[in-house]
């Protein structure tokens, strides 16, 4: 317990305060209550010889949070110690719902993608005399990326913006993805994943010497990444609600409640498209809307689009913001718009490889340079994260070795997730006290609780927000984490909670079962 200790300590979280109070946690509660104020006296202690303090670190930082690894997670990753330990649970593992990470789940990583990685690390994995076999196609790929890498080798540096074929193969997918609309490789900047990107863009509307904050405009609910680092970097969150009886979709007067009443200088909207943590995929008339909207107030536009692949309900398609700006004609498409992809999400999965980039389109030519200066303090993104975007977006084709298994691994997965996609809608809306709308894209539901009013009450009396307390009882009783809508935003009076759809088939009937059990004990209790 130590360890959990000391972490909801920098916190500022008291164990007496997220735990359950059960009879027989007592012993270890008080415990680790003790523990935590002998800490917090060494801490003190020690603080008058340390440079940095919490005292004297940025403000920003103790401000900011992050939901999606926040106390439930650290308390999850604690439960599984004790697991491991022999410790007596009602449950025999911890399932984590809480974040989009398919192959901690069980998926399995695309060939194609791994096979090209492996003869890009080991380049002599590709000779003919070796004892692997790769296709040609494998091999030609590995081969074209090698030839554009420094020395040969993805060890060696590459260009800030990134390595030069895949940035031209990025572009040519992003051109073919909008119809033919032409995209120049110098717009795209290849980063460590989609969050990199995403937290350079924002930090170019950092203004410490204007007397107001620059606003940035961010969905609510809304993914916590905009939060954290809007409150990091010392900007204006500025939220607008998605509509959920109208299936998390937006309307421009909700969008004009949200700009007139900002007390900030707002220069920028983001837009999750499919959503998170929602799941809805926002119609072309709706990202019309959103286009005039920002023409019409001079705002950049931030579209996050890292689930493009993810869209499984009838009737909806992805639209990506530059098509629809660019079909509109002038003056919409004359907008200043970053969009982003990632290959943690889609049908690939690989969030540890780190790969993703930022299509710029309208860039004052002058912020670009300084947008890459920036970015060239940092070297360069992962290589290999690289890598895995080329074979994303360069892909096998047909009648080439590896185009078959590819497909048939690439329809399996979108077809499983559509499959769980539906499922979860369903078995979260046949409980009762939750209500849940179809999760037409993305890897996520958002059910909303109809919590008692004597649960309420009980959250409140310990100093808990209601979607916390219901959130760490279901960890703590069925060993299912889960995020609390409190941490991505939600209307008052409403509560929520993220969940994933990626727990493969067999222990996402197990999920649904636990769940299914304490939600019934739980709203007995409280009714």
């Amino acid at each position: 317990m130590i360890g959990a200790a000391k972490a909801l300590i920098l916190a500022g979280l008291s164990i007496r305060r997220i735990c359950a109070p059960r009879k027989r946690m007592r012993t270890k509660l008080n415990y680790v209550w003790k523990l935590r104020l002998n800490l917090l006296a060494d801490s003190r202690r020690m603080a008058s010889n340390k440079v940095l303090t919490a005292s004297s670190i940025n403000p920003n930082v103790l401000t900011m949070q992050y939901a999606v690894r926040g106390p439930i997670v650290i308390r999850a990753n604690e439960l599984e110690k004790e697991l491991k330990k022999g410790d007596h649970k009602t449950f025999s593992t911890v399932i984590k719902a809480n974040i989009g990470d398919a192959h901690a789940m069980g998926q399995r990583p695309i060939t194609f993608i791994r096979q090209v990685l492996a003869c890009v690390s080991d380049p002599s994995l590709m000779s003919t005399d070796g004892p692997f076999s790769f296709p040609a196609d494998v091999v030609d790929h590995a081969k074209a990326i090698l030839d554009d890498c420094g020395g040969g080798s993805t060890g060696a540096y590459s260009n800030s913006t990134g390595v030069d074929i895949i940035r031209k193969h990025v572009a040519e997918y992003i051109s073919k993805r909008d119809g033919g609309i032409p995209c120049d490789p110098e717009d795209v900047i290849l980063s460590g994943g989609a969050s990199e990107s995403i937290r350079n863009v924002l930090k170019l509307f950092i203004n410490r010497d204007s007397s107001k904050k620059t606003g940035i405009m961010i969905p609510i609910p809304q993914y916590p990444l905009y939060s954290a680092s809007i409150e990091e970097f010392n900007l204006g969150q500025v939220g607008y609600f998605l509509d959920e009886e109208a299936g998390w979709g937006l309307n421009e007067a909700e969008l004009e409640r949200s700009l007139k009443e900002a007390k900030y200088d707002v220069k920028a909207i983001v837009i999750i498209n499919p959503g998170n943590p929602t799941g809805q995929v926002l119609s072309r008339e709706n990202i019309e809307v959103i286009v005039r909207f920002a023409q019409k107030h001079n705002l950049f536009v931030l579209a996050d689009e890292v689930y493009q692949d993810n869209v499984y309900a009838a009737g909806s398609a992805f639209h990506s913001f530059k098509k629809v700006a660019s079909e509109m004609g002038a003056p919409f498409n004359k907008i200043e718009l970053a969009s982003f992809h990632s290959v943690s999400k889609g049908y690939m999965g690989e969030c540890g490889m780190r790969g993703g980039y930022v299509e710029f389109l309208n860039l004052d030519p002058e912020v670009y340079v300084q947008f890459k200066k920036m970015i060239s303090a940092k070297l360069c993104s992962t290589v290999l994260g690289q890598v895995v975007i080329d074979t994303v977006v360069n892909p096998p084709k047909p009648g080439e070795p590896s185009y078959d298994l590819w497909k048939r691994e690439r329809d399996d997965v979108l077809a499983s997730l559509k499959q769980r996609a539906t499922l979860v809608r369903e078995a979260y809306g046949a409980i009762e006290g939750i209500t849940c709308n179809p999760v037409q894209g993305a890897m996520y539901a958002f059910p909303r609780i109809h919590l008692p009013p004597k649960a309420v009450q009980k959250a409140e009396s310990l100093g808990q927000k209601p979607d916390f307390y219901y959130a760490m009882r279901l960890l703590e009783e069925a060993g299912i984490c889960i995020v609390p809508g409190s941490g991505f935003g939600q209307r008052d009076g409403t509560y929520h909670f993220r969940t994933t759809i990626l727990p493969q088939p067999a222990l996402f009937k197990e999920m649904l079962d636990r769940f299914s059990k304490f939600h019934k004990k739980f709203m007995a209790e409280f009714k």
